[in-house]
């Protein structure tokens, strides 16, 4: 039988080897200021994150044991495409940020919602929950059409995006195989429902946290390697702005109950196109959300997802500045 969390040998030998070499070539002054600025900012994206994926593991085994799936389906629409909308306005009942969802969205299609449903949740929960639109609406008010944008545009592109999955003519094979077998097996616990609780939530927290702790830290990488210099020169330029802070939203992975305030300090410098594209591409897609999604999705699907977010959010963004 399979052990699904064992560590292959190069995840054991990479960290040693790194750990060999920094005792034997001690790195320079400017390496290890680097270094050190990496693992700070992979730590305060993982301090920032961690208690959404608790909270939201919780809530996924909340549903998965005391929620039926019946009535979960009873409640939505018929409709394919209604069913998404109403699913797409679910973040206003579970108000936390894109990295909390992610476990929920994985409870949910445990119970029965298709790869389209649950991914419209997911890229639109995240933005359209009331911390988030009321965070947006202290840092901007209703200056320059950004909350708006920012809330129309969360609904406009997680519905499109899942009616182009819904087209797939297998939506189960959007999942990785290690999920879908998950799925297959899902059946009612015996015995106390709170006993079978702390077995699912190590379960979940075992796929989770190695996915969240490498999103972290790849994050910090990026964000030490990329100029921030470089990132204001090009604010003031309509097309170049947006695709600035677009590139931005993807390595700095913050929260999207938090990203109104962070990005709000270079509102005066970027175009109302840029900053609108950034809280709506940030909130659906960055490194540590595409981590963690992959625990749940194959590569081709995020490819896939990746680029119809990057695509409408861009044109969301020229829009605003062109338009």
């Amino acid at each position: 039988m399979t052990r699904p969390y064992a560590l292959r040998p190069a995840w054991v030998l990479l960290p040693l080897a790194a750990v060999l070499l920094w005792v034997w070539a001690p790195p320079t002054p400017r390496l290890r200021d680097d270094v050190q600025d990496v693992v700070t900012l992979a730590v305060s994206v993982l301090v920032e994150s961690l208690p959404f994926v608790v909270a939201g593991i919780v809530i996924s085994v909340v549903v998965q044991l005391w929620v039926p799936a019946a009535a979960l389906v009873r409640l939505l629409p018929r409709r394919a495409w209604a069913r998404r909308a109403v699913l797409s306005l679910l973040g206003a009942l579970f108000p936390v940020c894109e990295c909390g969802n992610v476990p929920l969205a994985r409870g949910l299609m445990a119970r029965g919602l298709s790869v389209p449903e649950s991914m419209t949740f997911l890229l639109a929960a995240p933005i359209l929950n009331p911390i988030t639109v009321v965070v947006t609406y202290q840092a901007f008010g209703f200056g320059d059409g950004i909350l708006l944008a920012r809330v129309l545009g969360a609904f406009v592109i997680a519905n499109g995006v899942g009616a182009l999955l819904a087209r797939h003519p297998d939506p189960s094979r959007l999942m990785t195989s290690q999920f879908r077998q998950a799925c297959d097996r899902h059946d009612h616990p015996h015995g106390p429902r709170v006993l079978a609780a702390l077995p699912m939530v190590l379960r979940e927290a075992g796929s989770l946290l190695p996915a969240l702790l490498v999103g972290a830290l790849v994050a910090g990488v990026i964000q030490v390697a990329v100029s921030r210099d470089l990132l204001l020169t090009l604010g003031q330029n309509p097309v170049w702005s947006v695709l600035a802070l677009m590139a931005l939203a993807f390595v700095i992975a913050i929260c999207s109950t938090v990203d109104a305030f962070f990005v709000l300090g270079f509102g005066s410098t970027f175009t109302p196109g840029a900053v609108a594209a950034f809280l709506v591409m940030g909130a659906m897609v960055d490194v540590k959300m595409v981590a963690l999604l992959r625990t749940t999705f194959t590569t081709a699907t995020l490819a896939i997802v990746t680029g119809l977010v990057v695509l409408s959010t861009l044109v969301l963004g020229l829009g605003m500045n062109l338009v």
